[in-house]
């Protein structure tokens, strides 16, 4: 990685085969070889998936890489969550992304923590400042929030509850990522927001994920992307014009650093790397 580019760093999700194990064994030995900052690793709704987290931090920090794993809080009680942090804690990982996350499908309890902030509270309260905490940050607001500025406090209250960092779910207009840094900033936030970049593996995909998140795909993009249909080529050549080009603007501008979302996959977040001279 060159000395005068900021960090980068990867999200994965666990594996669900032992096949899928193996190939993420190789996608992170890829991706390696750029030295990132960490590679995160998603837990499901409600901790869905909290042991093949656990297991998947472990075999990350095992090949002697800095893990981050995520932790939601929602649906959770406070013993459980510090059961998870001991474990953590005991394989020497000190870094998390804390979210308040979703409950699943058909479930009701809420647990003993509505907001993130109050995950974030809960950290650092119990397990001090040695915990480098990151938290999330919607450039185009929440799905779930009417209003920007509600949105914005929310944001500004998991800072004040002891986040060392922030890192945006994906979008693709720069323009929201600059207003939202500008606008937080105002508050008082001080603390890195990392743009959260994802390249575009399958544009359908893609599009579906956006339009559930109320992220914006410029309609020029959308109209060209939609117009090659099955030339998988063609999707793959643009959507990697687009991603590199955003980033190159975001870099441009200050941005502390890029996390991209790799979907397990390592060809496209290289590609761009290697563009931008990683």
């Amino acid at each position: 990685m060159s000395a005068s580019l900021p960090p980068i760093s990867f999200e994965f999700f666990p594996p669900n085969t032992p096949v899928g194990d193996q190939k993420l064994k190789a996608v992170v030995a890829d991706l390696a070889a750029l030295r990132p900052q960490f590679f995160s690793v998603t837990y499901g709704a409600g901790g869905a998936t909290r042991d093949k987290t656990l297991a998947t931090v472990a075999q990350i920090a095992a090949a002697g890489h800095e893990a981050a794993p995520h932790l939601s809080c929602v649906g959770s009680t406070r013993a459980g969550i510090a059961e998870i942090l001991a474990t953590y804690r005991a394989q020497g990982i000190r870094r998390m992304v804390a979210l308040r996350g979703d409950l699943p499908s058909g479930t009701a309890v809420a647990g003993e923590f509505r907001h993130a902030a109050e995950l974030v509270h809960f950290v650092r309260e119990t397990q001090g400042s040695d915990w480098h905490i990151e938290v999330a940050a919607y450039p185009e607001y929440h799905p779930e929030q009417r209003y920007a500025a509600r949105d914005l406090r929310h944001f500004a209250a998991k800072v004040a509850a002891g986040a060392s960092s922030a890192i945006t779910q994906f979008f693709f207009n720069a323009d929201a990522y600059f207003h939202f840094v500008d606008e937080v900033r105002k508050l008082g936030v001080t603390v890195p927001v990392v743009p959260g970049i994802m390249p575009i593996h399958n544009y359908a995909k893609i599009a579906q994920f956006a339009a559930r998140d109320g992220i914006e795909i410029p309609r020029w993009a959308a109209l060209k992307m939609e117009g090659f249909l099955d030339d998988a080529a063609s999707v793959r050549a643009f959507g990697l014009d687009v991603v590199t080009d955003l980033c190159r603007r975001l870099l441009d501008g200050g941005a502390p650093g890029l996390h991209l979302y790799t979907l397990n996959q390592s060809p496209l977040s290289l590609e761009i790397c290697r563009r931008l001279g990683y």
